[in-house]
């Protein structure tokens, strides 16, 4: 017989990772909150049930996630929690694992197991409730999931054998998600999947990625919608169209190119060579003007030499990307690269990375002091020691600039879009008036 040992209980979830974790801890949170438990998100504070969603993609990612199972272990053994249960990437990839190394642990989940935690915690699953969730973003934006998984064969990555092959959710689906988000004060959209290129595929026949953009243009009460992880072999110039068409889509998308170099594009499974990825930089300039691009590369991958390099970093220079990333690379198991030679030391894979974002650092100060004296439209974050602290459309929360609003005649408030004025810049800041 069923026990009721959870009712009224308070369940606290740690999210690790990236965004799309984010998404899936959000929609578990509903699901809790609708069973009558109550609920906490990355807190500090007491809790009956903890729920750690790990991120397992890469090594750092791993050992973060490993580190904060074993501190909750610690508070379970001390009894300041009653049940632990580990989800996400890194339990579905070594659950086995897991469950024989850190037996304390209560369960182990996957990606797609949301239905059995519920079950755990002697919660009903409600799938009337997909749609919705509790954000643990700033209330004016969220993370817009539009698909789960990935078709693509890049040689250097997991997720395909983590989260399997792409499932797009249906688009009467995402609009009603995407109204419900509006109705709860959420004013910009960023959509999210391990590729958006490839939305639709295997729902519809082909890519339906623009025709949703211009369905989601339409939910009143959202202001802006954001790119995030758009593939480059086989991209659908349509998007492009889409981006022009609506005031609402931000010139922005965040278009991971991985390297330059064709043998290192080649070993990676990417589906492009240099010229073809140069073209596709030039065509998206040439076709959404003023567009930010941001982008990131890999350093470090097998049999990168230092020539090869050299070209990447000439290619930085060359491009002048609006933003970008730099990741190491990490050789990881069951993936067509771990045949490979991970022969590039590591000092050298971060001495690579650290040379690619001073390239980076130069651009990045060169294009904001141009912006001094200018207007720009800022979508406000939130407020630190009286100061306020936006975003311009060309910016992504977290991972890129922000606007500093340090002189105000009206105050601004979180989640408002206003005009200020460009007074001062850094190098990854621009300093503004309103």
């Amino acid at each position: 017989m069923k026990t009721k040992l959870f009712k009224n209980k308070t369940v606290n979830v740690i999210t690790l990772g990236c965004s799309k974790n984010l998404v899936d801890s959000e929609v578990m949170l509903r699901q809790l909150q609708a069973a009558g438990l109550k609920t906490l998100h990355d807190s500090n504070a007491d809790a009956d049930v903890v729920i750690v969603n790990t991120c397992g993609f890469i090594n750092d990612a791993k050992e973060e996630s490993v580190n904060t199972i074993m501190q909750w272990v610690k508070a379970r053994k001390e009894a300041r929690i009653e049940k632990l249960f580990v989800m996400g990437c890194l339990s579905q990839r070594y659950r086995d694992d897991l469950s024989r190394e850190i037996p304390e642990v209560d369960g182990f989940f996957g990606v797609n197991d949301l239905n059995a935690i519920l079950t755990s915690l002697n919660a009903p699953f409600r799938k009337d409730l997909l749609s919705e969730r509790l954000i643990t973003t700033p209330p004016h934006f969220a993370y817009f999931k539009i698909s789960e998984g990935c078709d693509r064969k890049c040689s250097f990555c997991a997720i395909p054998g983590i989260r399997g092959k792409n499932i797009s959710k249906p688009i009467e689906d995402l609009v009603a998600e995407a109204r419900f988000l509006a109705k709860s004060g959420v004013k910009e959209l960023i959509l999210i999947a391990q590729d958006l290129t490839w939305y639709g595929v295997d729902l519809y026949g082909k890519k339906q990625l623009h025709i949703l953009l211009d369905e989601l243009a339409e939910v009143e009460g959202i202001e802006w919608i954001r790119l995030h992880y758009a593939y480059p072999a086989g991209f659908p110039v349509k998007v492009l169209d889409a981006i022009n068409n609506h005031p609402k889509i931000c010139r922005y998308i965040d278009i991971p190119l991985q390297h330059i170099n064709s043998r290192i594009l080649k070993s990676m499974g990417r589906g492009l060579n240099a010229e073809g990825t140069r073209k596709l930089i030039d065509t998206i300039r040439e076709r959404v003007p003023g567009i930010a691009i941001r982008t990131s590369f890999i350093v470090g991958y097998p049999g990168e030499t230092a020539a090869e390099f050299n070209e990447l970093k000439q290619f930085v220079k060359d491009c002048s990307f609006e933003r970008m990333g730099v990741f190491t690379y990490s050789h990881e198991e069951n993936t067509p690269a771990a045949r490979l030679k991970d022969d590039v030391r590591p000092a050298i894979k971060a001495r690579r990375a650290e040379e690619l974002m001073l390239i980076q650092q130069d651009i990045s100060m060169e294009r904001n002091s141009r912006l001094i004296g200018s207007q720009m439209r800022v979508m406000v974050d939130r407020e630190e020691n009286g100061t306020w602290i936006g975003r311009t459309e060309f910016d992504s929360p977290e991972v890129d600039n922000e606007v500093i609003i340090s002189e105000y005649v009206t105050l601004p408030t979180p989640g408002q879009l206003i005009e200020v004025t460009i007074t001062g810049a850094e190098m990854y800041d621009l300093m503004a008036s309103y």
